[in-house]
């Protein structure tokens, strides 16, 4: 018998049953992984698109409807505040139904929620229909990460996840060029494009295999063993896997049981906290740049510039986390995320100003393919699901009231250098609750 790289199995080796971590542990980087991770990062393309997706089309959206700026607002974070209970909607059945089945029907649901939006003829209609996608979106944004994950070999999972992470500027780039392009024809144009997107998940179908973890979870010995094979192992179609069986699938009690407890709490204020420092400053920033006398276009370019400067500081996440593992690596690009922080608030010139938000980005969006990837590393195979869902849910939390929070800040007159200091603060917030957590590099999952 041989392993997955074509060397021989000792016989002890075949004695002992052997769990899907095991086999993953020597398993190679395939075609398999590849195309899957091609398939996946389209849809974190899309995840990203849809957050920011009729910003830049708001214009069009209030002269049709006849709207204030203080309804357009709630139209805009609709899908964002639906996005919140419905992560916690299909965190009960992710690890019940499977990564596949949820990605795919939660894809398709919010295709045809959006589209309905698209088209919708009365305010009250849009509202509703956009809050409803966001909840079907939820799905999808909470199991794309795990699901990636539970893919990978050992030894890929940092550099294979943090890469999946550059969906989100490329997402950016992508709608800050639909919207300057199809919005010129109508703002609906944009948002049924965005609608039809969803039918990705025909390609999830296609090519993505179901994660081998969850299959060996559930029983299906066969099963897991197949997408294994497909992936590149080799081992036998009778391989019977070792299952760690901590955990009742989707059952919310076991995130609040043992040492999962400790480790679930500080996962959810690491999401919160941090997600408040990056979200807090850069949904105001085109606010910020304005107040500090840059044009309405200055400042749209300026966000594109700046998600462009983030996709080599998500290389470098990539490259420094397989060498000095996640937490090292993520504590460094956080404090420095909030050293640029503190220099945009602080500047006294135009290219102070632009340094620190270039630094800021560069560094928090590194950070946050960390983030990615070790949040769902950090829980059991049967609780990864549910876990990463709430962790999602406490992320989109963070980013809707913060906007809200900051907002009224400004509108107090509240000096931005104390606005800055603010968010600045929980980013320390997060340094410090990210030290108890365990280090995962090149460990096998749960």
């Amino acid at each position: 018998m041989t392993s997955e790289g074509g060397a021989a199995i000792p016989d002890s080796d075949r004695a002992a049953p052997v769990s899907v971590g095991d086999v993953c542990d020597r398993m190679t980087l395939s075609r398999a992984h590849l195309v899957a991770g091609a398939v996946l990062f389209f849809t974190f393309v899309i995840e990203a698109w849809e957050q920011v997706g009729l910003v830049y089309v708001s214009t069009g959206i209030g002269d049709d409807f006849g709207v204030d700026n203080t309804r357009l607002g709630w139209a805009l974070s609709a899908v964002a505040f639906g996005m919140v209970p419905g992560a916690l909607l299909w965190g009960v059945i992710i690890d019940r139904l499977g990564r596949r089945r949820v990605t795919v029907l939660s894809l398709l649901i919010y295709a045809a929620l959006a589209l309905l939006a698209g088209v919708a003829p009365e305010f009250w209609m849009f509202l509703v229909l956009r809050f409803a996608s966001g909840i079907a979106f939820g799905g999808v944004y909470s199991v794309t990460f795990p699901y990636f994950l539970e893919l990978l070999p050992t030894r890929w999972r940092g550099q294979g996840a943090v890469a999946l992470s550059i969906g989100f500027p490329v997402g950016t780039l992508l709608c800050i060029l639909v919207s300057q392009t199809l919005g010129a024809v109508s703002w609906r144009a944009v948002a049924i494009g965005a609608a039809l997107a969803g039918l990705w998940a025909l390609a999830v179908l296609r090519w993505v295999p179901e994660s081998p973890y969850w299959l060996a979870k559930q029983g299906r010995h066969a099963d897991a063993a197949r997408v294994l094979r497909r992936l590149g192992a080799g081992i036998g179609e009778d391989t019977r896997f070792r299952v760690d069986h901590e955990g009742r699938g989707g059952d919310l009690r076991g995130l609040f049981r043992g040492r999962v407890r400790t480790r679930f709490l500080l996962l959810l204020v690491v999401s919160f906290t941090f997600s408040w420092g990056y979200w807090g400053l850069q949904t105001w920033l085109p606010v910020l740049l304005q107040g500090r006398g840059m044009s309405v276009s200055g400042a749209l370019w300026f966000v594109a510039v700046t998600q462009l400067v983030s996709v080599p500081g998500y290389l470098l996440a990539a490259w420094l986390t397989r060498r000095q593992g996640r937490k090292r690596v993520f504590l460094w690009f956080v404090l420095a995320s909030a050293a640029g922080g503190v220099l945009f608030g602080i500047a006294a010139n135009a290219g102070q100003m632009y340094a620190g938000n270039l630094v800021l980005a560069f560094f928090s969006l590194g950070a946050w393919g960390i983030w990615n990837t070790w949040a769902g590393e950090a829980l059991p195979t049967s609780l990864r699901g549910l876990g990463y869902a709430w962790i999602t849910s406490a992320i989109l939390l963070a980013n809707t009231v913060s906007v809200p929070v900051i907002g009224a800040m400004m509108d107090h007159g509240v000096p931005s250098v104390a606005v800055i200091g603010s968010i600045v603060a929980f980013l320390v917030v997060a340094l410090l609750a990210v030290l108890p957590l365990p280090e995962t590099e090149g460990r096998a999952l749960d």
